[in-house]
């Protein structure tokens, strides 16, 4: 019966990096809570693109290794 089959579910720890991607679905929330996303997948990506070619300095140093987890835009 269905006793046996659960017997031989073996249950393990998810391997980190294993999802492949996220397919994220916002029609409930927009649906129920009324929330639409104030970007469009283009108008991100264009921001995103415009920040890491205002911010040259700051991603170098990731790339070469020399960031020291300074954080941008604070200012003594």
């Amino acid at each position: 019966g269905l006793a046996c089959y659960r017997d031989l579910i073996t249950f393990v720890a998810d391997r980190p990096g294993h999802d492949l991607r996220y397919a994220i679905d916002a029609t409930k929330i927009e649906r129920e809570l009324g929330w639409t996303p104030d970007e469009t997948f283009t108008s991100g990506m264009r921001k995103t693109v415009a920040w890491y070619l205002a911010n040259e300095s700051w991603w170098r140093q990731v790339l070469d290794g020399s960031y020291q987890g300074e954080r941008l835009g604070l200012h003594a």
